[in-house]
């Protein structure tokens, strides 16, 4: 599948479920914590340096974004959690968002869901992985700030995610939203799955 990253377009920030779009074109969504880089690693999945805004503090997105590519998928960055120093209430109004985003129907090809290779993953992190897995959608790890890392901390930190999350390691990509490491990775990840859910 040939995909044109350079016609990519913000589309809308959502915030509530009549701002969903109501066509069937396939949907990657991106999750993660609020200060995991979500939006970096959109941008260089895209090569394009500010395509999604990338908050100077964390859970600068509390809508729900979305990106349409080259007029044939939907990137839709969905809001950061645990993290950011913002109310309870608004906490529960981005939690209502995205459970009314996933009961609405509409065609996810995938999850990308993001961590950081340097910590072991938190306890909001096993919640949204669990979450994702009780979903059936199928999910990759991203593994971001492996720039961070000396070579030789990569394999065990890669390892630590896997045990912790209970995930296989082969669906961890190890990521470097700084360097673009891992990104052609992702990429091919995202366009087979997609691929994949257009032959269905």
């Amino acid at each position: 599948m040939k995909v044109n990253l350079h016609n990519a377009e913000f589309i809308r920030s959502a915030v509530k479920q009549e701002d969903f779009p109501q066509d069937v074109m396939p949907q990657v969504i991106f999750a993660g914590k609020s200060n995991v880089g979500k939006s970096s690693v959109i941008n260089r999945l895209l090569n394009r340096k500010n395509f999604a805004r990338v908050g100077a503090s964390p859970g600068k997105t509390t809508h729900i974004n979305f990106f349409l590519i080259d007029r044939k998928f939907y990137l839709v960055d969905l809001p950061g959690y645990g993290y950011a120093k913002v109310s309870m209430q608004e906490r529960e109004r981005w939690g209502k968002l995205i459970e009314l985003y996933f009961s609405d129907e509409k065609p996810i090809d995938l999850g990308v869901f993001i961590v950081d290779i340097r910590h072991k993953p938190t306890a909001d992190d096993c919640t949204m992985c669990d979450w994702l897995k009780q979903t059936g959608m199928p999910f990759c790890i991203v593994a971001n700030k492996m720039d961070k890392l000396k070579k030789s901390q990569i394999d065990p930190a890669v390892s630590l995610i896997a045990e912790t999350l209970e995930v296989p390691e082969e669906c961890i990509i190890p990521f470097s939203a700084e360097k673009g490491i891992g990104r052609q990775d992702l990429l091919d990840t995202i366009l087979a799955h997609i691929s994949e859910g257009m032959e269905e």
